[in-house]
C-alpha cells in the first residue's frame, strides 16, 4: 500500500545555499541537496576517502555501527558504472539513501549504554586541534566495507566522479581532486584547520550594481527579499578579489544570495560603493549567523530618543503631536520635559501631568490624546559638563511595538542576560518598579490607553536573575537594590493580584480582570466591527457613530460591557486572541496566573532567608517573614491541585468562578505549574507521559489543542493563541519546567523542534525572525487577526522580535554538540529523535496511542489547507506514490507549484516513515552543495 505524507522543508528542501564550492580550510558540515547528482556524488567520494585516512578505528561491538557499515556496504553494491551514464534519480537513489541514514547515524541520540554517535570524531577533532565539521559516519568499519571488501563498487564511484584515473588518488594522502578549485591541481591536506583565514575566498564587490543584479535576477515576487519563493534561477557569479574581480565565481541558492543582499544592504548603510566581502559571510553556519537584533530594540525615554519613542502606529486619534504623560509627584521629570519641548519646539511636544488617582473614567478620557508614559530616569553629565537627566534604557517587543511590554520583557530580559547585556536586563527591571510604584501596577505597556492594565507577574524571577549576574565585589548594594525592587513586588502582588476584582473572594484565586470602560482604542479600526454591527443596527447608526456614542456613555448596552470586560481581560493576560478566553476570561482563575503567583510566594520565601539575611520590609516598613510566604505559597498550592488540577486527564485546567465548574480547552500553559515547581513529581510525570503528546509536534509546542480550538471557518476564523500556532514564552517556561523536574531529554528536544523551527525559515526566507510560527506547517506566514509582526522588511531584518530572538539563544543552552551541528544542517526533529519518541509510543496505552495517530493526521491535513495544499507559504516535500510505475512506496517530489487533493490522500505517521531528501529535478539545478 502506497502513502503519501506531508513534510515542510525536509532535509534537502530547505536549499541551504552554502558555499558555491568547497576551499581547502573547509569540510561540509552538513549534506544537504547539491545542485546536481554529480556534484552529491564527488561530495561523498571526497568525505569517504578523507575519512578512510583520519579517523581512528570503533569498537566493533557497537551494533549501530556495524548496522550502518553493513547497510552502507549493501548501497554500494548498488552504485552504477560510469558507462550507465548516470546517477539513478528517485528515492531509491544510494547517494540519497547514504546520505541520509549516515545523517541520521551521526546526529542521531545515546545508545542505552550512553555511547553518542559520531564521538570518535569528535575525539578525533579534539586530539588534532582541528574544528573540522563533518556530515558521513566518520567509521573505519564503513571505509573497509567500502573501499577494501568490495573495491569495484568504490571504484565504480571514483570513476564515475573522477574518471578512469582516479583509481590511483586512492592510496594517496590526499583526497580526490576538486574540479571546482583548479581541477587535479588541487588537493586537500590530510589535517585540516577549519581557522585558517588565509585561504578563504574574497570578493570584490560593486555594491549598487550587484544588488540592481540580484533584485533583478532573483527577486521574482518583488519583496525585496530572497526567499525559496522566488523563482529567479538561484544563481549569481562575483569577481574574486584576488583577481580584480576577472575571476568569476558562481553563488548560488536562496541562503547564499539571501545572505548577499543583507550585506549589499548593510554597505549602503555605511556609504560604501565597493568591498571586498569574504566568503564566509555568505556560507556561514546559520546557528551563528542569526543575529542577536538587541541594539535594535533598545529604547529609551529622554531628550535624544523622543521624537523616535514617541512614534505610537496604534494611535488612530487625529492629534499625532507627540505626547508625554508624567507621574504627578515627578516634577523633576517634568520640568526636564518641558525644558525639552521649548529646546525642540518643532516636535510640538506635549507634557502632560498624571492625576494622583488614576481612574478608568480618567483613562477613557484621554483616549483621544493617547500619549507615551515616562519611566525611570537617573543622573548624569552630559558633553558640556552639565548635570542632565537620561532615560534608562530597555528593549523593545519590535514592529508596531515601540514601547516597554509587560511579559514580552521578561522573556527579553532572560536573552540579554544569555548575551551578557546585564546593564540593559537591570534597567528593565528598575523600569518595572518605577511603574508599580507610579501607575501602580506592571503595565500592559508605557502608554496612556494600557493604564488600566497589567500584564503576567514574572518581576520576582526576572529580579533575582538579574541579581546573580551582577558584580559580586558590590554584594551591599546588590542587596540593597534588590530590596527596592521586592517592595515594589510586595506591592504589586496585594494590590493589584490579590484584591478585587481580579482576586476571587470564594476560591482565593486570581483572575485576568482589569478596570477599564468602552472600546479599546489601540486596535485596527475595523477589529470590533463585526461585535458592534448589531447594536450599531438595533440604534439606526453606523459602526463609527455608535463608537463614539458608546464610549461617551450614552447608549448603554451592558451586554456590550460584559464583552468588552473580557476583552480588557484577555489582553492583560498577554494571550490576545484565543477561543480559549473568548467572553469568559475575565471569570477565569487561569493556571498560568496562579502558577505565577505561586512562584512569588516561593520566591520571597526563599530570598528572605537565603539571600537578604531575612532583611526585607515593605513600603509601609513591615517586616516581611519567610514563613508567611511560604504558608500563602503552601495554601495556593492546595487551592490549585482542588481547583485546577484534573487527575483523570493528566493536566491543569482553568476554573470559572462564576460557573464553579473546570474549562474544557487543553492549554500549553498548563505546564507553567512544571516551572514554577508547583506541581507535584506525580503530576509532573502525569503530564509528561499522558499530555505532552496533545501539544508536542513537528515544531515546538502548539499554544492548545486542535480539539480545545473548535472548528474553523469563515465566520469562527483562527486565534493567534491557539492551534496550529507557537510561541517563544510557552515554549521557554516548558523547557526550563521539564528540565527542573530531571526530564531533561523532553526539555533538549523541544528546544531543538523550537530552534529548527526558527532557523528554518532564517535560511529559507531572508534571515526572518518573527512573533510567531504556525508550528504544524512549519511556517511564519500566518493569517491570523494580527498578521505576523517582524516580517515586514526590505533586504536586511533589523530587529527580529524581542521574544523570539532571546528563545534562540536560551534554546541553544539545552542542546548538545551533535544536536547544535545537526541544527546548523536543519536536520529535521523527527528524525533526529526517532529512538525516543518509539520508546514513548511503546509506553502509551494502544487507546491513546491511537488517539494521537488520528491527531497527527489531522495536523498533517491541517498543515495542507493552511498552505493551500502546499503550494504556498512553504517548500514541501511528499512522499508517497509515484507517477511512473516505480514500485517504491517512498517515491518523493517536491515542487512549490504542485497540487494534490487532500481528500485522495492516505497518511501514515513521519515517525513510520523513512524521510529522504527529495530527488533533483530541473528546478532544483540552482540549489548549492552543503556547508
Amino acid at each position: 500500500m502506497k502513502f503519501i505524507i506531508l513534510i515542510l522543508v525536509l532535509l534537502g528542501a530547505t536549499e541551504l545555499g552554502f558555499a558555491s564550492a568547497y576551499d581547502s580550510s573547509t569540510i561540509p558540515i552538513g549534506i544537504t541537496c547539491a545542485w546536481s547528482y554529480r556534484e552529491q556524488a564527488k561530495d561523498l567520494a571526497r568525505n569517504l576517502h578523507w575519512f578512510r585516512n583520519r579517523v581512528d578505528s570503533v569498537d566493533k561491538e557497537k551494533s549501530r555501527e556495524i548496522e550502518v557499515a553493513n547497510q552502507t556496504n549493501t548501497l554500494f553494491d548498488k552504485l552504477p558504472d560510469a558507462a550507465d551514464g548516470g546517477m539513478p534519480h528517485g528515492i531509491n537513489d544510494p547517494i540519497n539513501i547514504i546520505i541520509n541514514r549516515a545523517r541520521y547515524w551521526l546526529y542521531g541520540q545515546q545508545d542505552d549504554k550512553g555511547n553518542v554517535p559520531g564521538k570518535k570524531l569528535i575525539a578525533a577533532e579534539k586530539k588534532e586541534g582541528t574544528s573540522v565539521k563533518v556530515t558521513f559516519p566518520a567509521t573505519q568499519e564503513v571505509q573497509d566495507k567500502a573501499s577494501n571488501e568490495n573495491p569495484s563498487a568504490f571504484m565504480r564511484l571514483h570513476r564515475y566522479v573522477f574518471g578512469e584515473s582516479a583509481e590511483k588518488q586512492l592510496h594517496s594522502d590526499s583526497p580526490p581532486p576538486n574540479d571546482q578549485e583548479g581541477g587535479n591541481s588541487s588537493k586537500y591536506p590530510t589535517t585540516i584547520d577549519a581557522d585558517d583565514k588565509s585561504k578563504a575566498r574574497k570578493f570584490l564587490i560593486d555594491v549598487e550594481e550587484t544588488q540592481r543584479r540580484i533584485l533583478e535576477q532573483e527577486d521574482t515576487d518583488g519583496d525585496f527579499q530572497i526567499t525559496i519563493n522566488d523563482m529567479g534561477p538561484k544563481t549569481l557569479q562575483l569577481g574574486t578579489a584576488d583577481s580584480g574581480g576577472y575571476r568569476k565565481i558562481d553563488i548560488r541558492g536562496t541562503y547564499m544570495l539571501s545572505n548577499l543582499l543583507q550585506e549589499l544592504a548593510l554597505a549602503n548603510d555605511y556609504g560604501r560603493k565597493h568591498i571586498v566581502l569574504d566568503e564566509s559571510r555568505l556560507n556561514e553556519n546559520p546557528v551563528d549567523r542569526l543575529h542577536h537584533f538587541w541594539d535594535g530594540l533598545t529604547r529609551k525615554i529622554d531628550s535624544d530618543s523622543i521624537e523616535v519613542i514617541c512614534m505610537d502606529p496604534k494611535n488612530r486619534s487625529a492629534n499625532h503631536n507627540p505626547r508625554i504623560y508624567v507621574p504627578y509627584d515627578e516634577t523633576e521629570i517634568y520640568d526636564y520635559y518641558k525644558s525639552v519641548a521649548q529646546k525642540r519646539s518643532h516636535l510640538n511636544l506635549e507634557v502632560i501631568y498624571l492625576p494622583k488617582d488614576i481612574t478608568p473614567e480618567y483613562v477613557k478620557s484621554i483616549n483621544d490624546r493617547p500619549g507615551l508614559l515616562t519611566l525611570a530616569m537617573r543622573k548624569h553629565i552630559d558633553s558640556k559638563g552639565e548635570t542632565t537627566l537620561e532615560g534608562i534604557p530597555f528593549a523593545v517587543p519590535g514592529g508596531r511595538f515601540n514601547e516597554m511590554y509587560g511579559w514580552d520583557s521578561y522573556f527579553v530580559a532572560l536573552g540579554l542576560l544569555a548575551d551578557e547585556r546585564i546593564e540593559l536586563s537591570r534597567g528593565m527591571v528598575e523600569n518595572f518598579a518605577y511603574e508599580i510604584k507610579h501607575y501602580g501596577k506592571i503595565l500592559n505597556a508605557n502608554r496612556s490607553y494600557y493604564l488600566t492594565r497589567s500584564q503576567p507577574p514574572f518581576l520576582t524571577d526576572m529580579a533575582f536573575r538579574v541579581y546573580e549576574r551582577l558584580n559580586p565585589a558590590q554584594e551591599k548594594e546588590n542587596k540593597a537594590w534588590l530590596r527596592g525592587i521586592l517592595k515594589s513586588a510586595i506591592k504589586e502582588y496585594f494590590t493589584v493580584w490579590m484584591a478585587e476584582p481580579r482576586l476571587d473572594k470564594k476560591t482565593m484565586l486570581s483572575r485576568y480582570r482589569p478596570d477599564g470602560s468602552g472600546i479599546p482604542p489601540e486596535t485596527e479600526a475595523s477589529h470590533f466591527n463585526h461585535i458592534i454591527a448589531p447594536y450599531a443596527e438595533k440604534h439606526g447608526v453606523t459602526i463609527e457613530e455608535f463608537d463614539q456614542l458608546y464610549n461617551d456613555g450614552k447608549i448603554i448596552e451592558p451586554e456590550l460591557d460584559d464583552y468588552f470586560l473580557h476583552d480588557r481581560a484577555v489582553r492583560e493576560s498577554g494571550h490576545d486572541t484565543t477561543y480559549r478566553f473568548d467572553r469568559v476570561c475575565g471569570n477565569l482563575a487561569t493556571i498560568d496566573l496562579n502558577t505565577l503567583l505561586y512562584k512569588y510566594e516561593k520566591d520571597f520565601a526563599y530570598m528572605i532567608d537565603h539571600v537578604l539575611d531575612g532583611d526585607l520590609e515593605d513600603f509601609d516598613g513591615v517586616k516581611q517573614e519567610s514563613a508567611v510566604w511560604a504558608e500563602r505559597a503552601k495554601q495556593r498550592r492546595e487551592r490549585i491541585d482542588r481547583y485546577l488540577w484534573n487527575e483523570e486527564k493528566s493536566l491543569y485546567f482553568d476554573y470559572n468562578t462564576v460557573t464553579e465548574k473546570q474549562e474544557h480547552y487543553e492549554t500549553v500553559t498548563a505546564f507553567w505549574a512544571m516551572w514554577a515547581g508547583c506541581a507535584s513529581p506525580h503530576q509532573a510525570n502525569a503530564m509528561a507521559k499522558n499530555s505532552l503528546s496533545k501539544f508536542e509536534v513537528l515544531g515546538g509546542l502548539v499554544s492548545g489543542t486542535e480539539q480545545s480550538r473548535g472548528e474553523i471557518s469563515i465566520d469562527r476564523p483562527n486565534r493567534q493563541w491557539d492551534f496550529p500556532f507557537g510561541w517563544a514564552p510557552h515554549q521557554i517556561m516548558a523547557w526550563e519546567g521539564f528540565d527542573k523536574y530531571g526530564m531533561k531529554d523532553i526539555a533538549r528536544r523541544l528546544a531543538y523542534r523550537w530552534l529548527f523551527t526558527i532557523t528554518k525559515s532564517f535560511v529559507d526566507f531572508n534571515g526572518v525572525v518573527p512573533e510567531k510560527f504556525d508550528v504544524v506547517g512549519l511556517s511564519h506566514k500566518v493569517e491570523v487577526e494580527y498578521g505576523n509582526v517582524g516580517v515586514d522588511f526590505k533586504f536586511v531584518p533589523r530587529e527580529g522580535f524581542g521574544w523570539m530572538n532571546s528563545s534562540y539563544q536560551i534554546g541553544l543552552t539545552y542542546l548538545n554538540t551533535q544536536m547544535r551541528r545537526a541544527l546548523g544542517t536543519c536536520t529535521v526533529p523527527d528524525l533526529l529523535f526517532e529512538k525516543a519518541l518509539a520508546r514513548e509510543r511503546q509506553e502509551r496505552s494502544p487507546e491513546v496511542e491511537a488517539e494521537l495517530e488520528l491527531r497527527r493526521r489531522s495536523s498533517v491535513m491541517t498543515a495542507l489547507n493552511l498552505t493551500r495544499n502546499g503550494s504556498i507559504n512553504a517548500a514541501v516535500t511528499r512522499i508517497g506514490p509515484s507517477g511512473d510505475g516505480s514500485k517504491s512506496p517512498h517515491r518523493s517530489s517536491r515542487s512549490p507549484l504542485s497540487m494534490r487533493s487532500p481528500e485522495l490522500t492516505h497518511f501514515r505517521s513521519a515517525e513510520e516513515t523513512w524521510l529522504a531528501p527529495p530527488p533533483l529535478s530541473t528546478h532544483d539545478e540552482h540549489l548549492s552543495p552543503p556547508i
